[in-house]
């Protein structure tokens, strides 16, 4: 309650705040607790690329239903989203004014993982396991049709409804398996010392190579500033390219400006290690969005019916303000 409490507070805050910004402030809210994801945000910041640019760049904490909502309503210019979850936004009549802008992780680095003594080596050998459910129908068909693609029996996992906030403790309790994000939660596992196995979702579809996550913006922001939201990104991508290139030292950054995160320098210099590679992986520029896979991904949640209408190729996104 207290912490609900606080959330309110803030959003109430950032409400308050948005009309005493001058033209050239710029807002990002985050998805979640700021992480390695988020690592290229901190170092623009801290490394001074925003006031190169003339821009009082701010970065706040996402209210309880995510960053979408906020930046639709013009309560941030920008936030942080994932495709599958930008899904059912676009899937509508009107679907939510906001676009994604950039793609923060090239390649879906996310995926099932469980302990190396349950024998859960490929998704089919999920069936007769229990495995935590957060109950979302996206999440539920992407697992069946992993391991119904790999020749398992969907119907012989047990779904166990739950919310995981803390992967290692869950893959010792009676849960066997769980959908976790390689970059933090798989860094997390290996620093406990235990041994598991990590299905890459995109290993074993190419439909599920999709952007998760990626950097989305207000449509009208964008029409009113091109040109301040094209120097924003150049701002951002110059802080995920120094990331990718000093990732010990882009970690020591993001905990500079994350106290919470003080006393896991281990933890976030692996984790930031890991993620070094994957932020541009094989695009030619960090932040590009690939049409053929974002369609793709899109195409198939149409096929599954888990969204109320197709979502047209090509919509969504823009790589527009990604400059050279």
């Amino acid at each position: 309650m207290k912490k609900m409490s606080f959330i309110i507070l803030t959003m109430l805050l950032l409400v308050g705040c948005s009309t005493s910004k001058g033209a050239d402030s710029v807002r990002l809210v985050l998805d979640w607790a700021p992480n390695t994801n988020h690592t290229g945000l901190y170092v623009a910041l801290d490394q001074g690329y925003f006031d190169d640019i003339g821009i009082d760049f701010e970065i706040v904490q996402p209210p309880e239903d995510g960053a979408p909502g906020l930046v639709a309503s013009g309560g941030a210019q920008f936030g942080i989203g994932f495709q599958d979850s930008l899904a059912p936004l676009f899937a509508k009549e009107s679907p939510l004014p906001i676009t994604a802008v950039a793609g923060i992780v090239q390649h879906n680095t996310s995926g099932l993982v469980s302990l190396k003594e349950k024998g859960i080596d490929r998704p089919s050998k999920l069936a007769n396991h229990r495995y935590a459910t957060w109950d979302s129908p996206v999440e539920k068909a992407m697992i069946e049709y992993i391991v119904s693609k790999d020749g398992g029996d969907f119907n012989a996992v047990t779904l166990i409804p739950s919310t995981v906030a803390d992967a290692v403790s869950a893959l010792q309790t009676n849960i066997d398996a769980i959908w976790i994000f390689r970059a933090w939660d798989g860094i997390a596992l290996d620093e406990a010392g235990l041994e598991t196995n990590y299905l890459n979702f995109a290993d074993y579809a190419p439909e599920f190579d999709y952007y998760s996550p990626v950097i989305i913006a207000n449509n009208d922001y964008l029409e009113a500033n091109p040109e301040q939201a094209k120097k924003v990104m150049s701002a951002i991508k110059k802080g995920y390219e120094f990331a990718s290139e000093n990732p010990i030292e882009a970690g020591d950054i993001l905990i500079k400006h994350v106290p919470e995160l003080r006393g896991k320098e281990s933890f976030i210099h692996a984790s930031q290690q890991w993620l070094a590679p994957q932020y541009q992986a094989d695009a030619q520029q960090w932040g590009l969005i690939d049409e053929a896979r974002w369609n793709r991904f899109y195409t198939w949640l149409a096929q599954q019916n888990l969204i109320d209408r197709p979502i047209a190729e090509g919509f969504g996104f823009t790589n527009q303000f990604i400059t050279e």
